[in-house]
């Protein structure tokens, strides 16, 4: 099984499609079809390009208060779709591996394969722009060398985050290891229990 190497073959179409236009408003065009694993890979990915720019804008020193804190709610809409779309595929682990047997001495991950794929998403990005650090031409040689060793560890954790996760996953199917999906529970988008949105009312 080669799952997580599959999920950065993605992340890595979503990321190149994505830096086409390089434009955190751009139509989503997920080339998978609707529906399916891989969609909802490809759009977790899409999800996170779009913040990794976000985040790049409100840090310019010379944005104006008001758009930086219309970026923030973006930013903070962007943060709870990230984690729905991570639950969803939980969902999607779970449903796959209802059916194993759990042996008796099986043991639990301390995290959940998607947010282990969550972090594969994310290296993906990294991995993405520490190469273009390392292709600049107007760059000092020092500049380009030390990118180039942080490339080399990105790759290196690349490798063994795809390698350990895809080892979780046969676990789980094998059942030595077991899943349980905890919802994220964020207070603080939630009316209900954030006391500066309740006490407003």
């Amino acid at each position: 099984m080669n799952f997580a190497g599959n999920c950065n073959e993605i992340f890595d179409k979503s990321t190149a499609l994505y830096h086409v236009t390089d434009d955190v408003d751009a139509v989503v065009a997920n080339p998978y079809q609707e529906g399916t694993i891989e969609h909802t890979l490809h759009a977790k990915n899409w999800i996170d390009a779009v913040q990794w720019h976000l985040e790049d804008i409100i840090r310019d020193p010379q944005i104006d208060p008001v758009a930086a804190l219309a970026l923030k709610r973006r930013i903070d809409k962007s943060n709870q779709d990230r984690t729905d779309m991570v639950e969803e595929l939980d969902t999607y682990f779970r449903e796959k591996y209802k059916g194993v047997e759990v042996a008796a001495n099986a043991t639990i991950n301390t995290e959940s394969p998607a947010w282990a794929l969550d972090r594969l998403s994310i290296l993906a990005l990294k991995i993405y722009h520490m190469q273009v650090e390392v292709r600049r031409t107007d760059a000092s040689e020092a500049h380009i060398a030390k990118c180039q060793a942080k490339l080399d560890v990105l790759l290196e954790q690349r490798k063994d985050l795809t390698t350990a996760i895809n080892q979780l996953l046969e676990d789980i199917a094998a059942g030595r290891k077991y899943m349980k999906v905890y919802r994220q529970m964020k207070m603080y988008n939630d009316p209900e229990t954030n006391p500066v949105l309740y006490g407003s009312k």
